[in-house]
């Protein structure tokens, strides 16, 4: 056979194998995001998230697939969310606080799970340490316990002979202990007693303002935020201070756009924009248990004035002009 007829026949045996090559479609990754919330309540990190995303090149629909997945605050619900994603067999799971990343890493051992958000992953057991995770979880922590104190402060540079506090704190969280020893220290430093109130549910919000009402406080700090108790309860918290004219102190913006007074803490959604960069390099085929777990740069004073206004509190000049955000 001479060269010519060799490469015809040659030619004719490899077209299919490079047809089927050509043809096989390229996987679309599918990323599953879990919140404890609606995903509705977390829109904002949501649309942090898509935009970091897109800023790496991902399209939702087109380039990766995601399966929105919220528990509207039901713990049961959160975890048989958490086991859908595993049997959909999604290539990596998002999960938007510390108490999703725990339902995932229940619900699997196997599938990167990405943490948009968590409260001292170390001590919740989460991860083995920041610089190497272990594990298939990694991503973002939020746990920045000294920013209650710094809170405390601005109470008292915005409340008048503020004396007593009321924290409002959830002793089953991660962190709860380091959290509350930094409250302590900043308000005996600032001379102002500490009155803890543990919520545990929902319904003990009621209970914990006419605690702290009869006890005399002059503001509440408020750090459950993050917790399922409190789960769609932003409105129902805000009334509850502005019926007993309490200023309140949140660690999260979302609840100071819903009514409440101020919030002073960790910028969440750029926590979520960062996570997408975790979403990335996974895909790519870096390894969760190699990929150090990074802690918040951003932190933001969020006002709300007519709440200010609406419980008869002056905000000084001095605290406005620090503010990222003024709700007026």
């Amino acid at each position: 056979m001479n060269n010519k007829c060799s490469w015809l026949v040659l030619s004719a045996l490899l077209l299919p194998l490079c047809t089927a090559n050509a043809q096989q479609p390229t996987k679309v990754p599918t990323i599953g995001y879990l919140t404890g919330a609606s995903v509705a309540a977390v829109s904002e990190n949501i649309e942090a998230l898509l935009h970091g995303l897109r800023d790496l090149g991902y399209v939702e629909g087109k380039t990766m697939i995601i399966e929105w997945r919220g528990a509207d605050g039901n713990r049961d619900r959160q975890r048989a969310l958490a086991t859908e994603l595993v049997r959909l067999k999604v290539d990596i799971i998002v999960a938007s606080s510390g108490g999703d990343t725990r339902a995932a890493k229940e619900a699997t051992a196997t599938i990167p799970i990405v943490m948009a958000q968590a409260d001292d992953p170390v001590a919740s057991g989460l991860v083995v340490s920041l610089a190497r995770p272990g594990g298939n979880i990694t991503g973002l922590s939020q746990f920045s316990p000294e920013l209650s104190g710094k809170r405390v402060e601005l109470l008292k540079e915005i409340v008048p002979g503020l004396s007593r506090v009321a924290v409002f704190g959830t002793s089953s969280s991660p962190g709860h202990t380091a959290v509350l020893n930094e409250t302590k220290l900043a308000a005996t430093a600032l001379g102002v007693s500490i009155q803890y109130l543990d919520i545990l549910s929902s319904k003990d919000f009621d209970t914990a303002f006419r605690s702290a009402v009869k006890a005399g406080a002059d503001a509440v700090l408020f750090l459950v935020s993050g917790s399922l108790s409190a789960v769609g309860q932003r409105a129902k918290v805000a009334q509850l201070a502005a019926k007993n004219r309490l200023p309140v102190m949140h660690e999260r913006q979302n609840w100071v756009s819903d009514g409440g007074l101020m919030s002073y803490g960790v910028n969440l959604p750029d926590l979520h924009r960062r996570a997408a960069t975790y979403v990335d390099k996974i895909l790519k085929g870096a390894k969760p248990a190699e990929l150090p777990v990074e802690q918040p740069t951003k932190f933001e004073l969020v006002i709300n004035l007519k709440t200010a206004k609406q419980i008869g509190l002056t905000i000084p000049p001095h605290v406005l002009a620090r503010a990222g955000k003024v709700i007026k």
